[in-house]
């Protein structure tokens, strides 16, 4: 027999644990856990960017799959108004088809992309609700006959334009009212356990889940609904595709920009996966699975035509991947350092905290707090184990206070000479930097240097502003962006501050991490609450993978623009984390028993 050296061309690798250099497929024996281990490049369930709708529309309703989709109705804002278009989806594009024949809007749709069924919802003039039900032959729409109920901000369920469920809504009471179509007319059926609207579907008429309009989730079995596990993200104006055991809900509102959030159900629990690229709300969707899912147009905060895919199996690539979240509800307003796999989080609130926690790369652990709580507070370090915690607001308003963890204890030492909230740090615990910010009577430009003992004035940015982000890992070599709504970006050489290339995305309320030329930007708030995450070369900003949950106020740890670890926040306040990588593995271990 041929040995693995013979077959492979090398030997197999003795390591002490891990090895991270291993070639994918490549076999190493791992010395401390005596066993035989191979890696490779871990897949999941991404959203990628589809063919445009050729009308920007909200409050549309949608069916089919993901290469074979229909989208019709709506409303157009700012401007245009109810919409009758219906279009079609191969896959790549949309394509223009005849048009429905009474335009409204928070209707329900089901079925297939050739034999389609829409009811209910909003009609002109005013708003005027209706029970009115079109069937959809691939060619035209037909008016059949009305829901029993008239109702908007419904859901559906079904295989095509002749066997349909219709659950929940508005009448304008929330309703619990459910009702099955043959082809010809509706009869209604037992009602939801709990009367919702805004919520999404997915399914058949006799196999049907009904989600979101908050968390609750139902199962229908063809007669009775039945209440199973809750969404993990409440949500309204869910949507949803795929079957009752095997669905995606995707986006809804809060905020008013949207949601990115989506969810994957096995018939038992839904499970958080990669996020939109673009948050929306009052979108459609389609879709045979949760491994196969269109979502299209919706609201950011105006009517967007923009379409993602979702396709499992793609290789994990610069993207977030969602982890334990924090113990604490405090997650708003704080800060954090350290790295990816071993960081702090501090302060926060309202109300105002002292907690701090701390992450070992799987779980948050709470741990010694701040001598002073407070919020909207700036960082400085690259361990857990070592941070400054400076500036803030407390009840008093804007902080000097600095506070110094050495692993185990926080210890105050000598305050900032300029009090200030929403400024950004870099550097270490001995040697740090913070500048930016804001006291009255307005934003600061000043920056001071940490010496280990003193804060000391030394040159101010060239911009002042608060809400911005900083890193870099001393007190020599930084980077300051964002902040104020803006894309001004500046490099620190420990004397002065140079305008250098600028974000792509105006922002505030943003985190970053990393080095002064290798950096991360993301979260943040332009308008509408960011999912966006831009890469420093040194030189250029570029846009990569979105968090799965937009958010701003967050805090953030890493070292370099390949890793990082965001936590907490607000969009609505939220404890979650999410880890960024540019390349993930899988490793296995070889039985050999």
């Amino acid at each position: 027999m041929a040995t693995y050296k013979e077959k492979v061309g090398t030997a197999v690798t003795n390591n002490a644990g891990a090895f991270p250099g291993a070639a994918d497929g490549e076999l190493w024996f791992n010395s401390t856990a005596s066993t035989f281990q191979y890696q490779y490049g871990a897949t999941g369930g991404v959203w990628s960017t589809g063919g445009n709708l050729n009308t920007a529309r909200q409050a549309l309703s949608g069916a089919g799959i993901q290469t074979a989709a229909l989208g019709f109705g709506g409303y157009q804002s700012p401007g245009g108004g109810y919409q009758n278009a219906t279009e079609s989806y191969n896959g790549t594009n949309w394509t223009a088809v005849n048009p429905i024949n009474t335009p409204r809007v928070y209707s329900a749709g089901d079925g297939t992309n050739t034999a389609a069924l829409m009811f209910g919802g909003y009609k002109p003039p005013g708003l005027t609700v209706t029970g009115e039900t079109e069937s959809w032959n691939g060619t035209n729409w037909t008016e059949t006959g009305d829901l029993n109920t008239a109702r908007w901000d419904l859901a559906g369920a079904g295989a095509n334009n002749t066997a349909s469920l219709a659950f929940g809504g508005e009448t304008p009471t929330t309703t619990a009212v459910t009702e099955t179509f043959n082809g010809t007319s509706w009869t209604e059926v037992n009602d939801l356990n709990t009367a919702k609207d805004q919520l999404g579907g997915a399914g058949t008429n006799t196999a049907a889940l009904a989600f979101g309009g908050g968390a609750e989730t139902e199962l229908w079995n063809g007669t009775n609904w039945t209440e199973v596990n809750d969404l993990n993200t409440p949500r309204n104006y869910a949507v949803g595709a795929g079957t009752n055991t095997s669905a995606l809900a995707f986006g809804g509102s809060p905020p008013n920009s949207g949601l990115s959030a989506t969810e994957s159900w096995n018939g038992t629990n839904w499970t958080t996966v990669s996020g939109l690229a673009t948050a929306r709300r009052e979108s459609a969707g389609a879709g045979a699975s949760n491994s196969s899912a269109l979502a299209f147009g919706g609201r950011n905060p105006n009517s967007i035509t923009a379409t993602e895919e979702f396709s499992t199996g793609v290789p994990i690539a610069n993207v977030w991947i969602t982890q334990n979240e924090l113990n604490s509800p405090t997650g708003e307003a704080g800060a954090g350092g350290g790295t990816s796999t071993a960081a702090l989080f501090f302060g926060g609130g309202p109300p105002f905290s002292n907690k701090t926690q701390k992450w070992n790369g799987t779980n948050w652990t709470e741990v010694n707090t701040l001598t002073n709580a407070r919020n909207k507070l700036a960082a400085a370090g690259k361990t857990n184990t070592a941070l400054l915690g400076f500036g803030g607001q407390n009840a008093g308003g804007a902080s000097g206070y600095t506070e110094n963890w050495n692993g185990t204890n926080w210890t105050e030492v000598n305050n900032l000479n300029t009090a200030r909230l929403s400024a950004a740090g870099a550097g270490t615990s001995t040697a740090g930097l913070g500048f930016g910010g804001f006291s009255p009577p307005g934003q600061k430009n000043e920056t001071e240097i940490w010496n280990g003992t003193n804060w000391t004035e030394t040159a101010n940015l060239n911009t002042a502003r608060k809400e911005l982000a900083g890193c870099g890992d001393t007190n020599t070599a930084a980077l300051a962006f964002g902040g104020s709504t803006s894309t001004t970006n500046e490099l620190w050489n420990g004397t002065s501050w140079t305008e250098v290339n600028n974000l792509n995305s105006p922002r505030a309320e943003l985190s970053g991490s990393g080095s002064s030329t290798a950096a991360l930007a993301y979260g943040g708030d332009s308008g509408p609450t960011k999912a966006l995450t831009e890469s420093w070369n040194g030189t250029n900003w570029t846009e990569t993978g979105d968090l799965n949950t937009g958010r701003k106020m967050g805090a953030g740890a890493g070292t370099a623009n390949t890793s990082a670890l965001f936590f907490g926040g607000e969009n609505p306040p939220t404890t979650a984390t999410e880890q960024f990588t540019t390349t993930a593995t899988v490793s296995k271990t070889i039985s050999t028993s």
